[in-house]
């Protein structure tokens, strides 16, 4: 069983520079496509789960679908993380349901509340061997019932370097997620962003050793936008993280790079496009296999971008 948490992951991540794939399933032809890509380009590989992806596919069977991709890949290591989880409760209950990592959110509560509500989970989680991601600062933008900051007060909620040892050290959490620019879905910005690189290189000097992770990171593909703008769609503006962004942070402490709003693109272009040049099509298996298969294209690309393509043997 290649079933792991992120420990020797983000361990080897650091010291290669490169950042490991977290991808957000919510259906069997989305996990389908990303472990078909992170096979072929031998990489380690985060699943994630969130709030949303419960609520449509319930957890027993995405559980169901991701087990089976941990018995058919052993030699690819596989953790499987709880996305925004939003309470003590939600989380206990991801450790229970056998997940390797879990996300608590409580960023929007005050650094103490934070802290308070970090070291509970990583209390029962550290217990069971499960590690625990946390996030200091707020990001912009909207996905799912995540709501962050308004655009134009990104800047004011970047992580703040003069907390994050103290709220490591209090908290004992094992990654942290740091509000570097980056924003949620695929209207992150109203012009070119400029991530606080500054921010994530004083934090890796202040935790040197210590993994921190870039939520909103999904490039909004240009490919993907123009597909479905060009088939009856009508995403005008959408913008992203530059995808030159993403690798520098990766050369940095970023050691985990949360990608969903790319995966959701792909799918429904190729969607669309086939709806629109055959009408007629009502099998499932003729739009969703498409869809697939230019999530597992992307999800290549997108290994490479981050630099962990072939790294999986050592992350074992």
């Amino acid at each position: 069983m290649a079933l792991v948490n992120t420990k020797k992951m983000f361990e080897m991540a650091l010291k290669g520079g490169y950042a490991v794939g977290a991808f957000n399933v919510n259906n069997m032809e989305i996990t389908q496509g990303i472990i078909e890509a992170v096979a072929e380009e031998k990489a380690p590989l985060i699943l994630q789960v969130s709030k949303g992806a419960r609520a449509y596919a319930k957890i027993s069977y995405l559980k169901a679908i991701i087990n089976v991709v941990v018995e058919e890949n052993p030699d690819i290591p596989i953790a499987i993380n709880l996305d925004h989880g939003d309470n003590f409760e939600t989380c206990k209950q991801f450790v229970d349901d056998g997940f390797t990592s879990v996300m608590i959110d409580a960023s929007k509560l005050p650094f103490e509340e934070n802290v308070k509500a970090t070291k509970e989970v990583v209390e029962y989680a550290h217990a069971r061997d499960v590690v625990v991601e946390a996030e200091l600062g707020q990001l912009g933008g909207i996905e799912e019932d995540v709501v962050g900051v308004d655009q134009d007060d990104i800047g004011k909620h970047l992580a703040d370097p003069d907390q994050v040892v103290e709220f490591v050290e209090k908290s004992g959490c094992d990654s942290l997620a740091v509000a570097c620019g980056t924003s949620h879905g695929a209207y992150k910005f109203k012009k070119e962003p400029k991530l606080a690189f500054d921010i994530i290189e004083e934090i890796g000097n202040r935790l040197p050793g210590y993994p921190l992770v870039m939520h909103g990171s999904s490039s909004v593909l240009r490919e993907f936008v123009d597909l479905i703008n060009k088939y009856g769609g009508d995403m005008p503006n959408a913008m992203g993280v530059p995808e030159e962004s993403v690798s520098k942070a990766a050369k940095l402490a970023i050691c985990k790079v949360n990608i969903d709003t790319d995966l959701r693109l792909a799918l429904t272009a190729k969607i669309r496009q086939v709806f629109s040049e055959k009408p007629g099509e009502f099998d499932p298996r003729k739009y969703l296999g498409p869809g697939r298969e230019a999530i597992k294209d992307m999800v290549k690309h997108k290994l490479q971008v981050l630099g962990c393509a072939g790294k999986a043997a050592e992350c074992l």
